[in-house]
């Protein structure tokens, strides 16, 4: 059985589950309010803090035009991304003083980086490993970078098909990464526990030989309980010190009290208790996008034109970018085009698409 050192702790085999406050927008842009979380999730006992390391000009183009204005039913529509990942980031001069706090009180600290240069970033703060979010799945420039770390990772696999998923671990093993956890997810804010398919997760640590847990976005004990019984070793929940405090993440958060709640039942189960759990969480053996979560798509990266290109330019890092939303081509297909001339002129926040270059090869 599978069995590796996440940051202090063994997770795998015969260990018991490895449990993550996601610190997330829940901070409302005050340091004090994360410390705040982080002082009351070491209380309640998990083992890992994870942030996310970004800024709204590394995810994605300051635009209003229509693709970047949220819609599909979420608790942001109408908002650009560009607007809202400025409320929702975590400022990066913030992260080593947090780093330290947590590392203090013995937690791992750790981070889902959206871009190469949030990569660089950590690097220097030398986290243990690493954790990509479910829309970065398709965001192989991204999975290179930090499979070239040679770092355990954590994948959430939100939305992603048997073969998106196929393609993201062949990634990281190809480029120096074989310590990998897979997290079933369901990419809704609030997710519904009958789309929760725990079934998956003893699937996919069958199929893909990894340890498997699960990232959750539900109120309660169902879906971590119901989890565990699949065979996951890691759970991550999003913690708020109070919903009403509002915020980006706030209405699928769990409040410490229900962080401590799912824990000692995630506990007792592992220690043999009988402790209910609703069964609907386990459903099917399910890959790709389900119900709400397809409008979710669209907000996975692709590669946009950054800058106003000519026909005739050559394609670079310095005129596209893999950033969100998902209108463009997939990500795996930026080493395709990077050095391939522009076959007409094109304004800035275009989706790359193959009529805009000349090449041979299609495939990635």
């Amino acid at each position: 059985m599978t069995e590796f050192t996440l940051g202090r702790h063994k997770i795998g085999g015969d260990n018991p589950a490895y449990v993550i406050a996601e610190l997330s927008a829940n901070h409302n842009q005050s340091y004090g309010k994360a410390v705040e979380i982080i002082h009351a999730a070491k209380k309640v006992g998990v083992h890992g803090i994870k942030v996310q390391t970004y800024t709204p000009d590394t995810i994605t183009l300051n635009s209003r035009k229509a693709p970047f204005i949220v819609k599909g039913g979420t608790p942001w529509d109408g908002r650009s991304l560009h607007d809202l990942y400025g409320d929702a980031y975590t400022p990066w001069e913030w992260q080593p003083d947090l780093q330290k706090i947590a590392n203090d009180f013995g937690l791992d600290f750790f981070s889902s980086p959206f871009d190469v240069t949030a990569v660089d970033f950590l690097e220097n703060m030398d986290v243990p490993f690493y954790k990509i979010a479910s829309f970065e799945c398709v965001h192989t420039p991204l999975i290179k970078k930090i499979a070239q770390t040679g770092k355990p990772v954590i994948l959430s696999t939100g939305m992603a098909t048997y073969e998106e998923i196929e393609h993201a671990v062949k990634t990281l093993r190809d480029n120096g990464t074989n310590d990998i956890v897979l997290l079933k997810c369901t990419s809704a804010y609030p997710a519904k526990l009958e789309m929760a398919n725990l079934a998956t997760i003893k699937d996919m640590a069958e199929k893909f030989e990894v340890v498997c847990g699960v990232s959750d976005h539900t109120i309660g004990i169902d879906v971590p309980v119901g989890a565990v019984s699949m065979g996951a070793h890691v759970i991550e929940k999003h913690f708020v010190m109070d919903r009403d405090d509002g915020g980006v993440d706030s209405v699928f958060s769990s409040e410490p009290q229900e962080f401590e709640q799912f824990m000692n039942a995630v506990k007792a189960f592992e220690n043999g208790d009988d402790v209910g759990f609703d069964k609907a969480v386990i459903g099917d053996v399910s890959y790709g996008p389900k119900g709400s979560e397809k409008d979710m798509v669209n907000f996975r990266p692709s590669l946009w034109v950054s800058k106003p290109v000519q026909k005739g330019d050559i394609f670079s890092e310095d005129n596209i970018r893999c950033v969100r939303p998902g209108h463009g081509l997939p990500g795996r297909f930026m080493d395709v085009i990077l050095g391939q001339p522009a076959q007409m002129d094109i304004d800035e926040a275009t989706p790359v698409s193959w009529d805009m270059v000349e090449t041979k090869s299609k495939s990635a």
